[in-house]
């Protein structure tokens, strides 16, 4: 997989060498020339140019990439790159990260983005994740298919304890990926049995996260009330 990174600071640079890590070619944009340090990241190909400029994207051969990744600390030209990769060069996925909360809103289709990153909600969604237990918490968003990831730990008074998982008639448009007990990672058994404290990582659409919850744990609904 070819992956063009815009910006290049400590998190392009991380990201970069992650995913050259993995066996894939990567490109940075950068285009403050203190930030260009191939040293860094030995292994990438080097821009340094303006990747708002169209004329640079077409000297980088943009087209050419399956991913573009917008991951500079302003998110303006975050929304700029993500939108000209869309729209003139046909990239099949954007991944924009988004620096101020109150922006989040612009990052979606409309501008090109397929997957926004927030740091301060993931950071927020992570916390609630350590300390929740029996409230459904949502880590992740998909743009592209309109679901989320969520969690959910079981409490000690859900229904769920003890039943076989293929025998559990989960929510439309919802799929349990995987359950996390006592240190493991276990794979969805339709053999197995669900246990308390059990950590359910699920992929569910919107519309479904309040009956899922209800389901796994009916007192959050009595508190609510």
């Amino acid at each position: 997989m070819r992956v063009a990174i815009v910006g290049a600071g400590a998190v392009g640079r991380s990201i970069a060498g992650e995913l050259l890590g993995n066996g894939h070619s990567v490109m940075l944009i950068e285009k403050d020339p203190r930030k260009v340090r191939t040293r860094a990241v030995p292994g990438a190909e080097w821009v340094q140019a303006d990747a708002c400029e169209v004329t640079t994207l077409e000297e980088a051969q943009l087209a050419t990439c399956d991913v573009v990744v917008a991951a500079t600390g302003d998110d303006k030209v975050n929304l700029v790159v993500s939108l000209l990769a869309k729209t003139e060069f046909g990239v099949p996925r954007t991944v924009a990260r988004v620096n101020h909360p109150r922006n989040e809103w612009m990052f979606n289709e409309a501008w090109g983005v397929d997957v926004s990153v927030s740091t301060p909600r993931i950071m927020s969604a992570l916390v609630e994740e350590a300390v929740s237990v029996g409230d459904l918490v949502r880590l992740f968003t998909f743009r592209q298919g309109d679901a989320n990831l969520v969690e959910l730990t079981l409490p000690e008074d859900s229904p769920m304890i003890g039943q076989r998982v293929g025998d559990i008639d989960w929510p439309l448009d919802t799929a349990l990926v995987v359950i996390l007990r006592e240190g493991r990672v276990l794979r969805p058994d339709p053999e197995g049995t669900l246990e308390l404290n059990d950590e359910l990582l699920f992929v569910a659409a919107d519309e479904t996260e309040e009956q899922l919850e209800d389901m796994l744990s009916p007192h959050h609904r009595k508190t609510e009330e």
